[in-house]
């Protein structure tokens, strides 16, 4: 049995931050399912969104942030994390981030819904700089230890002490985590004081996404299984912009692309985004992504074009080398070719409810990152908020953790995982047609336009995968890939019944049944 005081399930901005802040109060044990540097952040091209320039104001940036999320964000948590902005990068800097940079200053750009340039970035590959300081950091602190390969399943809590659950607590805690091992096959109990999510998103639910294999939504699943609150989870940005290519596996063109002047092109090379919105290029993701969807339902084609060839290949080259490069491996070279894209699943604006310090409404367990829901996000969230919401939030949850982890004693009544009955299987074919239909459904049902046709078709189909998934789970042993795809059901039951409990359109939420936005935001959905 592992004990940390502190116990961070993911590896990525979130839980690096975290795990830094709070290494110097206890030990600290982060558990990655993959290696350490697998995370979401990594994936992130744009940059972080943060008010530098003279010109720039926090409340041009707040006002922003509350325009994309549709009437759906809290502005106070909006204001806290945005002012909390050139702070963070001054950390990050401190850290050692190498951010791009002009003219001896911090080479600033802008992306769709921003008024401002306000976008740090490292070239085309910010998350990964970001990773690489935040990494280095924790893997040189002598409190904390990294375990890859470790798949946390379920998150401990009072249901599972039985009778002795009064002894702790009347309300619901956390004591930690199960967790497979994937090099042993056994799972381990991982008691902790404090337990921070940190799992990100679950892109992986959809049939076409930017996110890596590993964003399966595990964080969201098993702390709705725990009963914590989950929050507006109808709300899934598509990205407008994945490389449409059969080996590409839905490479993301950054938004910057965009805000550096691309225009988007149908088959005809005619450009159509001023007919949607006086923004063309530049306007919100959800406009964008919702404007080519249309043009490829209204045209019957597959794809549009990302127009770049009016650009210098040099700046092309120096502002996105890992774009350039990686559109050359598939015969494009953007400065002669016309870009074929589609809209791809990218965020999950909704997640684990919590407050502006990570709180959830488990105790003992908090939240960071895109597994969770703050409130900055709204229905929509604002390009590049999201690197500078995970840092800011993990980091207002490490001031609290500590008083918490002084206060606390581990559970020493955890029951060992019970496996019995269970039995090894060779039909491990049932799991990949089953996550195969899963993605289907979601991306032909809860994609970006909706319907309540669609919605109904999508939940009675997912509730027979899930049926069927629950009846396997129950009599197999444990998998990555069987708790994945028990993860990816339950996150797409979530959207699914959400979606349905939305009667407008609203941000990412576009419905052919209620085409309009309310005048008011009447509810934030909340199961």
């Amino acid at each position: 049995m592992n004990r940390f005081d502190f116990l961070v399930l993911g590896s990525g901005s979130a839980g690096l931050s975290f795990a830094l802040d709070v290494a110097d109060h206890g030990t600290v044990g982060i558990i990655t399912k993959k290696e350490r540097a697998e995370s979401n952040t990594n994936y992130a091209q744009g940059g972080i969104a943060s008010v530098l320039d003279k010109t720039d104001s926090f409340e041009e940036h707040v006002h922003d942030t509350l325009v994309a999320g549709a009437g759906m964000c809290d502005p106070g948590v909006v204001e806290e994390i945005v002012r909390s902005g050139p702070d963070t990068i001054r950390r990050l800097i401190t850290l050692g981030a190498d951010f791009t940079r002009k003219d001896g200053s911090l080479h600033l750009v802008r992306e769709g819904g921003h008024s401002q340039n306000r976008i740090i970035h490292a070239a085309d590959m910010t998350g990964r700089e970001i990773e690489r300081v935040l990494l280095e950091r924790a893997e040189a602190h002598p409190n904390v230890t990294i375990l890859e390969h470790h798949f946390a399943m379920e998150l401990i809590t009072c249901h599972h002490l039985g009778e002795k659950v009064t002894r702790y607590s009347e309300d619901n805690q956390c004591f930690g985590a199960y967790v497979l091992n994937t090099d042993s096959g056994k799972v381990e109990r991982m008691l902790s004081k404090v337990t921070l999510l940190a799992t990100g998103g679950a892109g992986q639910v959809y049939l076409n996404t930017t996110n890596p294999e590993i964003a399966t939504g595990d964080g969201v699943a098993m702390a709705y299984r725990a009963k914590a609150r989950v929050s507006n989870m109808e709300f899934i940005q598509f990205h407008p912009t994945s490389l449409f290519h059969p080996e590409a596996d839905s490479f993301l063109i950054s938004e910057a692309v965009r805000g550096h002047g691309a225009i988007l092109r149908n088959l005809a090379g005619e450009a159509f985004m001023q007919h949607y919105d006086e923004r063309c290029e530049l306007a919100p993701r959800d406009i964008v992504a919702r404007a080519i969807d249309d043009q490829l339902k209204k045209r019957g084609e597959d794809f549009v074009y990302l127009d770049t060839t009016h650009l210098p290949e040099e700046k092309l080259k120096q502002d996105f080398p890992n774009i350039f490069a990686r559109c050359l491996e598939f015969g494009l070279n953007m400065a002669t070719d016309l870009i074929p894209i589609v809209p791809a699943a990218h965020y999950m604006c909704g997640g684990v409810w919590t407050n502006i310090n990570g709180e959830t409404t488990i105790k003992g367990l908090f939240a960071a990152g895109e597994v969770a829901c703050t409130g900055i996000h709204g229905a929509n969230r604002l390009a590049s908020n999201s690197l500078l919401e995970a840092i800011v939030v993990a980091r207002k949850a490490a001031q609290k953790a500590p008083e918490m982890v002084r206060k606390a004693s581990f559970c020493e009544d955890i029951p060992e995982w019970d496996d019995s009955g269970t039995v090894n299987t060779e039909e491990w074919v049932l799991i990949s047609h089953n996550r195969r239909e899963l993605q289907q459904i979601m991306w032909d049902y809860v994609g970006i336009v909706r319907s309540d046709l669609r919605l109904k078709r999508a939940f009675r189909r997912t509730k027979m995968l899930h049926e069927e998934v629950e009846s396997f789970y129950q009599r197999t042993k444990v998998s990555v890939p069987l708790c994945q795809l028990r993860n990816m059901i339950a996150v797409a039951y979530l959207i699914i019944r959400s979606a349905m409990l939305r009667k407008e359109s609203r941000g990412l939420h576009f419905s052919t049944d209620y085409p309009h936005q309310n005048e008011v935001a009447e509810h934030h959905t909340i199961l």
